[in-house]
């Protein structure tokens, strides 16, 4: 080995011992020692650079062969203890800040003299020490700063209370030195992890939750929810960075756990639940920004999430809850949907953008959404409203791919329906009338909303919507048919006509009240029904003038001419006129036999609409006697040609019909209930009472929530009919009976 201050340590160099006996002078171990004490001293003294450290090795190698390995260890300790003391009394007179930096330039000289001492003392080290269980001599190095300086009494605290200080000016915005704070927590970590923790972590994280104790005590009295939780994310981003610059990596989650303890999870309920400031207002405000945030710090918290979630839903069954049950909003069905869907949208986009598309938040919100729109049993005829006004409408007001977006959404407030036979029978209703009238805006659009709904409930839901579409598109080819095969001499002078004929059982069920039709329809309607029962053996055909509509060409008194676009039950009313000058609502009504609602609905679109007075009443009034009179109104004129006669509309569902559409649909699940159970217990055979209602329940909830006192009352009629019998020993059991 070179001699050398650098005490750089070559491996591999292997020294043989001597082959034979060498006879020591009996104070060989005093000149020895005395030899490496010297030498040890110019280490610590900076002055290793005249050093031969091949001899110094050669020595320590000599007087460990000779068995002095127990003395030289020993008085290694005793030495380096001296040197240590020396240093510690330089480290206590350092005066405030030079303390650290005092402790370090001693830390390092300790450092380097300990690398040099070391390779001097290699072969003790490789063959003393670990037969005899001693502590390698760089470790034992660490051990002695460690119990000599860093622990003695009046540094120990010292270095704690300096290191807390510094950090506590940090974090009370001064500047410090981060490189010299980094060192001295590197040198505690050297000299083991116990010493980092038990010296350092431990205090440092006992202050730092006082620290923040004390300051979101502070804050949460001042501050609004968004501005505490900004100041909880800062100081949370800060014990990062400052884990990062100078503390152990192992620092991070401790530290992070206390800030969140203090500052969040100890004020959880106060903070989510703030006045005009916490979630609720977040929520209500749509500020992304802040939820996104406390979505972020909370999901620290144990049930942090739970909690944001549950006052999510709470919040959104009540603003729900507000909106299905306020008078106001049941006057419009289109607005009253378009609310739901607007608030739809709003929360699926803070779920999507704040809250991480979180499923669980999602389904917390579809679980609110079931649980408010079904608190209004109006609900599914609000939503076929709507979906009639938006199939009206169509490209009018949207193209075609915007419509399919806003059918996409009802279809999510659909899913929601507890009772969607219900909405079937509305949106069948609607159907036919938009069908019928020719009000559709577009087949494709109707068309994708039966897929829609066909995905949903499966085929059984849209059979007969299905139905009626193809009924008209029969009525189309059974009118050219009718037209293609009647000679045009028995067609001459006659009006045209269009049939439309509607299969029973597809649409909705009418109440046929038939009128009496002008003479000159009857001819061509005559034909026409000859002609369709001669090609269909074994149906009948029942004109439905309640549905029609009709283009007639008027001339009034005043040269001028126009197209009346009008319904079945107008055009039955005006052909009178052409005989009569005068005439008064019980001679309509005798002539045309219209329903007298119908009639006098009919009389006051034509004489009370203004712009569209093509009738005059005596006295002007809007109710309608038996004895008012009615004339053609000569003065009429419209800068239009062809002018639409639209009907008063009828007045909204009164709450006798309302009762009757309920109780219709009340029946219509009576034989379904039935089929369910007769379904279950043909392939279960036996079954107790409450698997039943189960299976039932689960099995017809897709479309109606099933009542149990009716499930029970078809049992009985399923026992009464032979279908079922109960068990002879325990009356809650059923068996099958094939």
């Amino acid at each position: 080995m070179n001699g050398g201050g650098g005490g750089q340590k070559k491996r591999g160099t292997r020294i043989e011992p001597f082959r034979h006996r060498v006879e020591t002078d009996p104070k060989f171990f005093d000149k020895s020692w005395r030899k490496l004490h010297d030498a040890i001293r110019e280490i610590y003294n900076h002055n290793a650079s005249g050093l031969s450290f091949e001899e110094l090795y050669r020595t320590a190698y000599n007087m460990v062969l000779n068995k002095f390995a127990p003395q030289l260890y020993e008085k290694l300790t005793e030495n380096m203890k001296e040197h240590l003391e020396d240093m510690r009394t330089c480290i206590d007179a350092a005066q405030g800040g030079l303390f650290l930096e005092e402790l370090q330039r001693k830390w390092n000289d300790h450092n380097k003299a300990l690398t040099m001492i070391r390779d001097i003392l290699m072969y003790m080290d490789r063959t003393y020490i670990p037969t005899n269980k001693k502590t390698p001599v760089f470790d034992h190095g660490l051990e002695l700063w460690r119990d000599t300086i860093v622990r003695s009494p009046t540094i120990q605290r010292r270095l704690s209370d300096t290191l807390l200080e510094l950090i506590h000016s940090e974090r009370t915005g001064d500047v410090i030195n981060r490189g010299l704070m980094r060192t001295t927590t590197k040198m505690l970590m050297d000299l083991g992890l116990s010493v980092y923790q038990d010296d350092f972590e431990r205090p440092f994280l006992e202050v730092s939750a006082s620290f923040y104790s004390g300051e979101s005590q502070q804050f949460i009295e001042c501050c609004a929810c968004g501005e505490y939780l900004k100041q909880a994310e800062r100081r949370l981003s800060e014990e990062s960075e400052r884990v990062s610059q100078y503390l152990d990596v192992k620092t991070h989650e401790k530290i992070t756990a206390v800030v969140v303890n203090e500052m969040l999870a100890n004020h959880m309920q106060r903070l989510i639940l703030m006045e005009n400031s916490g979630l609720v207002n977040m929520l209500v405000e749509d500020r992304y920004e802040d939820l996104t945030r406390m979505y972020t710090l909370f999901n620290h918290v144990p049930d942090g999430l739970t909690t944001i979630r549950s006052v999510m839903a709470s919040h959104i069954k009540d603003t729900g809850k507000s909106l299905v049950t306020d008078p106001e909003r049941l006057k419009d069905p289109v607005d009253f949907v378009q609310r739901l869907l607007n608030m739809k949208d709003k929360y699926d986009n803070i779920i999507n953008v704040s809250f991480s598309n979180d499923k669980s938040f999602l389904n917390a919100l579809n679980s609110s959404f079931e649980h408010f729109i079904n608190l209004n049993n109006r609900s599914p005829e609000f939503i076929s409203l709507f979906v009639d006004d938006k199939l009206r409408k169509g490209v009018k007001e949207a193209n075609e791919e915007d419509l399919e977006t806003v059918l996409d959404k009802v279809m999510m407030l659909f899913r929601y329906l507890q009772e969607k036979d219900l909405f079937e029978k509305y949106y069948k209703q609607h159907l036919a009338k938009r069908l019928l009238s020719g009000k559709n805006a577009s087949d494709d659009s109707e068309r994708s909303m039966l897929v829609k709904l066909k995905t949903e409930c499966g085929y059984q839901f849209t059979s007969k919507l299905e139905g009626m579409f193809n009924d008209l598109k029969t009525s189309e080819d059974t009118t050219q048919g009718f037209y293609a095969s009647t000679s045009s001499e028995l067609l001459a002078d006659a009006p045209t006509i269009s049939v439309q004929i509607l299969t029973t059982g597809s649409w909705p069920t009418q109440t046929c009240n038939t009128c009496n039709l002008p003479p000159e329809i009857v001819p061509i309607s005559e034909k026409f029904r000859a002609y369709y029962l001669g090609t269909h053996n074994g149906r009948r055909l029942t004109w439905q003038t309640n549905m029609g509509h009709a283009d007639i060409k008027a001339t009034f008194g005043n040269g001028s001419k126009h197209e009346l676009n009008v319904s079945t039950y107008q055009m039955c009313v005006l052909m009178l006129f052409n005989s009569s000058d005068v005439l008064t609502y019980r001679e309509i009504e005798q002539s045309t036999a219209i329903p007298a609602t119908d009639l006098k609905r009919c009389l006051q679109s034509l004489a009370l609409v203004k712009g569209k007075q093509v009738l005059r009443k005596e006295p002007m009034s809007r109710d309608i006697a038996d004895d008012d009179s009615f004339f053609v109104n000569d003065k009429f004129t419209s800068k239009l040609f062809k002018v639409k006669i639209g009907t008063v509309a009828a007045q909204k569902e009164t709450d006798p019909e309302k009762l009757e559409t309920r109780q219709r649909v009340e029946e219509d699940r009576k034989p379904q209930i039935e089929a369910a159970i007769v379904r279950i217990m043909k392939s279960r055979r036996v079954l107790d009472h409450n698997s039943i209602m189960m299976e039932v329940t689960k099995q017809l909830q897709p479309r109606f929530m099933p009542n149990p006192v009716v499930i029970k009352k078809r049992i009985e009629s399923l026992i009464e009919r032979e279908f079922l019998e109960r068990d002879k020993t325990d009356r809650k059991m059923y068996r099958y009976l094939a």
